[in-house]
Parts: C-alpha cells; sequence; structure tokens
C-alpha cells in the first residue's frame, strides 16, 4: 500500500455553521427525525439543540405596555394613558434599559419651548415686546412643544376621564386664545392684556416636569434590572470530556456545566463534584457566603467566591429559574394596586370637575368684586387654580410606593405577591409558624449512639419508606459504611410504623404500641428528639433517636418578632414534649402541638375570631389550607410549590427572619404612601385655595399662574422623589 495514498473519510456538514465534520472526531452528535448530526464544537451543538426558539431576539416594537397607575390599562406598543394622560411603560422590564421615545420627544420639546419662552419671559417682562412679537415666540411653544398637552386634554375628555392634562390644556388654551383675541379683537377688547408669556412658560414647565418625571420613573425599576443583570451571558458546558462556553439561552436541564471561581452560576442545579463558598445575597439578602459542597443546591445568579470551582448538574434553566419567578413576581406585585388607592381613585373622579367648578367660581368672584381690571385679576386667577390643581401627585402616591417598595423587598430575598398582601402585612399582630423546615432545619438526622447491626436492620427496612425520619436513618447507615439489604414483604401501618423482612428476620420500626420502653421514650422527647422503637423478631432491640436541628438563625428572629410586638404561636404535629423542648429553646411561649394537617388553618380561624390579625409561615403541602386562611401567608422559599402558590408573601431563604424583613418592609411603605397621599392632599387643599386668591383681601398676595405651574411640577416630582427612598430602607 503506498504510505502517502489518501483515504477519504467520509464528512458530516455541521448543521449550523457549516463546517464538515468528522464524525469520529466530532465534539458532539445528536439524532433528530430519524437523522443523526454531527458537530465542529459544543457550542454549535448546544445552539442546534436548543432550536430556533431559543435564538435571542430583539424586543418586538409592539411589546405589552401598560400604565402604572392604572395597571389595567395594556396596549401593544409605546403611547399614553387613556385614563390619566401618563406615558406607558412595558409590562415587563429588561436587563438594557431601552431608550424611552416618550422622554427623547419630551425632552426635545422642553428644549426648543425654553429657548423661544426665555427671551419671552424677559421681553414681557421689561415691558418693551410688541403684541405680535410675543405672539411669533409664544406660537411655536403652545402650538408644537405643548402638542401632546393638547392631545391628552381632548383624549381625556373623548374617554370621559378628566386629569392633569385637562387642566393644563384649558389653562394654558384659554391664556393662549384670550391673548390672541386681545391681539386682533382690541375693538371689542379694549386695553385688554396679552398672556403670551404665561401660556408659554407654563407649557415649558409642565414639559420639564414631564421629562423630569419620567426620567425619575425610571428608576423604580432599578431593582427588577438588578436581578436581571445576575444571570451570566454565557455557561460553561461540559459534555464527552470537552468543554467550551456557551449562551445561557442554550443551556438545558440535565447539562452538566463548570462553574469557576469568581463566575456567577449560570442555572438552577446542584453540584456533582468540588466545592466552593456561594455569595447569595442578591437573592436572599444574606451577606455570608454559603459553603456548598457534592449534593447541594445552587441558585442562579448567586456568585462562586474565590474558594474553588465545581461541576454542577442543572435542573432547572432559562424561564424556570428561582431568578426568573422572582423577576417575574416582582413585575406583577409592582402593577397590582392595595386597597389603600381606592381613596386616591374616589378623589381623583371627583377631583378635576372639582377644580373646573372652583376656577369658574375664581373668575365670578374676581369679575363681580375684584379691583379693576377685573376681568384681567379673573382670568389670572381662574388659570392659576387650574394649572396649580394637579392630580397627578395624588394619583402617584400609591403605585411608585409599592413599584420601589416591591423591588426592594426582591433584593433582600422577600417576595411580595401583590400589593394586598403588603398592605395587610403592615396591620398583622400574630405570627403562626410550623415547626419542622421553618423553625427547624426540615433535615432530621440521626442522634445518639446506636447498636449497628440493629441500625444496619433498621435502615435496610426504611429504605422502602419516603419519609424524612427514614432519610435521616439510611443516610446515618451510610455514613457508617453500613452494607444494606432489600427489604422484602414491606408494609405500613398507619398510626403505627413499619413492618418488613431483612436477611430473614421480621423487623419493625414504629412507636410505643410496638414496643413497650415508654419512660426512656419520654426522656428523650423531653431532650426535643422525635422516637422510633425497633424490634427484631418480635423482641425489642432498641430505640432510634432522630432530632431536627433548630436554625442557627431562628432564635434571633423571634427576638426581634417579640420586639415589634408580634404574638408568636409555635404550630406542629410533633408530640408535646419536643414542640415544648423547641419552644424553650427558642422562647416561644405558646405552642399548638400534635397538631393535624388539616386542622392548621382551624388554629388560624379561632386566632381570627380573637380579632387578630394573622401570618401564617410554613413550608409544606400540608400547610397550604392554613397559609391561603391566613391574613397573610408566608411561605419559605425552600418548600413546596403548593405552599408557595398559597401565600401572599415567599422569603427565598426560608429563614424566619425574612418575616421580620417583610414586616419592616410593609411598615415602611405603607408609611411612605401616607406620606405620599399627606403630602399630594395638602397641596392641593392649600394650593387651590391660594391661587384662587384668598390671601389677597389680607395680605394683598396672588399666585402668578407660572409659579403654579412650577409648584404643579414640583408635586409630582416631589412624591415619586420619596418613593425612591424606599430604596435605601432598613430591613
Amino acid at each position: 500500500m503506498n504510505p502517502f495514498q489518501i483515504v477519504n473519510t467520509p464528512q458530516a456538514k455541521d448543521p449550523v455553521c457549516g463546517m464538515m465534520v468528522d464524525p469520529a472526531q466530532a465534539a458532539a452528535s445528536i439524532e433528530r427525525d430519524g437523522r443523526k448530526y454531527y458537530f465542529c464544537g459544543l457550542p454549535c451543538f448546544a445552539k442546534f439543540r436548543a432550536g430556533p426558539a431559543a435564538t435571542p431576539k430583539a424586543a418586538p416594537a409592539d411589546a405589552e405596555y401598560t400604565c402604572p397607575m392604572h395597571p389595567e390599562v395594556l396596549q401593544r406598543g409605546p403611547g399614553t394613558c387613556p385614563l390619566c394622560g401618563m406615558a406607558l411603560e412595558p409590562k415587563t422590564a429588561t436587563l438594557v434599559e431601552e431608550a424611552n421615545p416618550e422622554l427623547t420627544d419630551m425632552t426635545r420639546r422642553f428644549w426648543i419651548a425654553a429657548a423661544f419662552s426665555a427671551p419671552l419671559l424677559v421681553l414681557a417682562m421689561l415691558d418693551i415686546a410688541p403684541a405680535w412679537l410675543q405672539l411669533l415666540l409664544a406660537t411655536p411653544v403652545v402650538l408644537w412643544c405643548g402638542r401632546p398637552i393638547f392631545e391628552r386634554a381632548w383624549a381625556s375628555l373623548l374617554h370621559r376621564s378628566p386629569n392633569m392634562f385637562t387642566l393644563i390644556g384649558v389653562g394654558t388654551g384659554a391664556a393662549y386664545l384670550y391673548s390672541l383675541a386681545a391681539t386682533f379683537g382690541r375693538r371689542w377688547l379694549p386695553g385688554a392684556a396679552v398672556y403670551y408669556e404665561s401660556a408659554a412658560v407654563i407649557t415649558t414647565l409642565v414639559l420639564l416636569g414631564q421629562v423630569l418625571e419620567l426620567r425619575a420613573r425610571s428608576r423604580t425599576n432599578q431593582a427588577i434590572r438588578s436581578l436581571l443583570g445576575l444571570a451570566p451571558k454565557t455557561a460553561r458546558l461540559v459534555l464527552n470530556g470537552r468543554e467550551a462556553d456557551i449562551a445561557l439561552e442554550h443551556v438545558r436541564s440535565g447539562d452538566a456545566l463548570r462553574v469557576r471561581p469568581g463566575e456567577r452560576i449560570p442555572a438552577d442545579g446542584t453540584v456533582l463534584e468540588g466545592s466552593g463558598f456561594v455569595d447569595e445575597s442578591m437573592i436572599t439578602g444574606e451577606p455570608l457566603p454559603v459553603e456548598k459542597n457534592a449534593g447541594d443546591k445552587l441558585t442562579a445568579g448567586t456568585l462562586n467566591g474565590t474558594g474553588g470551582g465545581f461541576l454542577m448538574r442543572t435542573d432547572r434553566a432559562g424561564e424556570d429559574t428561582l431568578l426568573a419567578h422572582i423577576v417575574r413576581m416582582v413585575g406583577e406585585a409592582q402593577r397590582s394596586r392595595a386597597p389603600i388607592q381606592r381613596l386616591a381613585d374616589v378623589t381623583a373622579a371627583w377631583f378635576v370637575p372639582g377644580v373646573i367648578v372652583a376656577a369658574v367660581v375664581t373668575f365670578i368672584a374676581w369679575a363681580v368684586w375684584g379691583p379693576a381690571p377685573s376681568l384681567a385679576y379673573a382670568f389670572v386667577n381662574s388659570v392659576a387654580v387650574l394649572i396649580i390643581a394637579c392630580p397627578c401627585a395624588l394619583g402617584l402616591a400609591t403605585p411608585m410606593s409599592i413599584m420601589v417598595g416591591t423591588g426592594r423587598g426582591a433584593t433582600e430575598g422577600v417576595l411580595i405577591r401583590n400589593g394586598e398582601a403588603l398592605e395587610r402585612l403592615e396591620k398583622v399582630d400574630t405570627v403562626v409558624v410550623d415547626k419542622t423546615g421553618t423553625l427547624t432545619e426540615g433535615r432530621p438526622a440521626l442522634v445518639g449512639s446506636v447498636d449497628g447491626e440493629m441500625l444496619r436492620l433498621a435502615a435496610s427496612l426504611e429504605q422502602a419508606s419516603e419519609h424524612p425520619i427514614a432519610h435521616a436513618i439510611v443516610k446515618a447507615a451510610h455514613e457508617r459504611g453500613l452494607e444494606l439489604s432489600a427489604p422484602v414483604d414491606f408494609r405500613a401501618l398507619p398510626g403505627q410504623g413499619i413492618t418488613g423482612i431483612v436477611d430473614g428476620r421480621t423487623v419493625a420500626i414504629g412507636n410505643e404500641s410496638l414496643v413497650q420502653t415508654e419512660d426512656q421514650a419520654a426522656e428523650l422527647r423531653k431532650q426535643g428528639q422525635t422516637v422510633m422503637f425497633v424490634s427484631v423478631d418480635g423482641r425489642a432491640a432498641g430505640m432510634l433517636a432522630v432530632a431536627d436541628p433548630i436554625k442557627s438563625t431562628t432564635a434571633e428572629a423571634v427576638r426581634q418578632l417579640s420586639a415589634m410586638h408580634i404574638r408568636v404561636v409555635m404550630a406542629t404535629g410533633d408530640n408535646a414534649a419536643t414542640a415544648e423542648h423547641v419552644a424553650r429553646e427558642l422562647g416561644v411561649a405558646e405552642v399548638r402541638a400534635g397538631v393535624r394537617p388539616e386542622n392548621k388553618n382551624e388554629i388560624v380561624r379561632e386566632l381570627q375570631r380573637e380579632g387578630r390579625v394573622v401570618a401564617m409561615a410554613g413550608d409544606g403541602i400540608n400547610d397550604a389550607p392554613a397559609l391561603a386562611q391566613a391574613d397573610v401567608g408566608i411561605a419559605m422559599g425552600t418548600g413546596t410549590d403548593v405552599a408557595i402558590e398559597s401565600a401572599g408573601v415567599t422569603l427565598v431563604k426560608g429563614d424566619l427572619r425574612g418575616v421580620v424583613r417583610a414586616l419592616k418592609l410593609s411598615r415602611a411603605t405603607m408609611r411612605n404612601i401616607r406620606q405620599n397621599l399627606f403630602f399630594a392632599f395638602c397641596y392641593n387643599v392649600l394650593g387651590i385655595p391660594i391661587a384662587a386668591g384668598v390671601l389677597y383681601p389680607v395680605f394683598g398676595l396672588l399666585l402668578n399662574p407660572m409659579i403654579a405651574a412650577a409648584a404643579m411640577t414640583f408635586s409630582s416630582v416631589s412624591v415619586i422623589s420619596n418613593a425612591l427612598r424606599l430604596r435605601n430602607a432598613r430591613l
């Protein structure tokens, strides 16, 4: 054979990049629709496997938009709210803060308006400009720059939903049209003054207010953007001994991923090999890194420290991760309405018509009883009333605080389902807590010294059981290196225990009804241990004591709740001796032991009949009815999906200190809302009479419409600024 002869090896075409690949040397392969595909590298393999649906796409131009004040308003693409006239926002926040077309347009109109209004104001104050020159300078400002204001005012009339733009449109429109009439109709209005500078400056100040408001509103979604930014852009896929970086959207459940020191974890999963110290503070609010070893769970978006790298298995990726769930939950909560919002809604419904009536009364009063020229005074003061009465601050008071507050809670591991839950939480005075998994770790462990053969027989039998205590016994046997046998004739005896045959010997494990050694068991129960009796071939072989360790943070949480004057009630299905031991350790004064799962909600009802506002904290399926019955259900994030879906609040960490954070967050948010409502109400209660001229008879004081416009702008921006203070609330 010629040593230089070229052998033609069958080649396959990579379906992603088109490169020809030797199947024997391919990085990966996959079979689809009866055909096998080969890939030059893992990135191509991952992209093909993910399919076209996983290819990242730009946000569609017709994405769904909504109003922060009226979440029921939904439309495709940007626009304005038909009810209040505010600029709509994307319903789903994105990582990259995209250019806001409304802000761009308003900014451009503001600067053009300012360029024309500044010289107009100077000329008017110096009284050196003829009316026709003022008309030339004011017309572009009012008709072009102020066009969005008039469009929204007209839309409010069409939808029979008068709002701030109704008042501004009527006020500036009246000033401009009156001045126009005074300019060209001096025969009918001899000596009438013109108010071009008022119309132009008011329009400019309103545009400035819109610019400032839009910029401030964009900051309320900062918490969601921060959460979205936690997810890395790529993940390192490990397959067939090869490693390569792939796009995050191409990761799928079951993938093995390499996480190196200093990298963020790309998906929810489990450590396969290696270890590291993971910073979970961005999800749970806990500052200390958590050591992760083989078998430990990982959360997408958390940060692997510099301690070491590890290999992980992907359990949930993409939209199924906890991080994605948090982002969705926060977004839904931010668009919800709290009951306290009804006060603002009812007030706003009557507010604009009332202001128009007040402006008409002001005009008539000044026209009849005012000093000369009475019509001029009447006109200026009625316009001032229309301009200063801004219902926008009233409408923004609640939704802005809820948006910022729920976002702040998410960064501390406290997920609020909606505004109603946030408001109810403030009134809670009693917290009912489940013991297992809430106060304790929820992972029972075998304690004390146990005979090896007895443990081997018991663990062999417990292999057929799904009970957490069974897992603890089997784990203890594995840790001792005991070789277990397969049980036969396994039977579960409700209310008693389990029986079966192991290596030809009859083994029974259960309560005192199987083996009578109650005195020693009672002593162990007083120490907070659950006791299981073991019999072999019908004779007592001993006892197994299992203890569920109390979480290291629980005692501190109970102390903080007591300091907040919150009544803590522990409800558990465990026996009284074990429950009372845990209660003594934690300082919980009230214990309900031996409670069947279906009866926990009865405890909640009993407390509610006493007039208590009750929060229930639990993590299991058996807690779901009580979570739903409580005024506020608080689910531990480490618990079941059923419990989380039944709750108004979810604690990502599953730590009772999260209850303290949730209560503090609720109180801070509701206090912030009341501050906003107080400011908005007081502003209008004081501003409208001053604009109408009630201080003129005593102090000779009148409110120029331009100053009224500046005050109106300040009111909305101040409400948003106050809401933004929640981002720094101490929880």
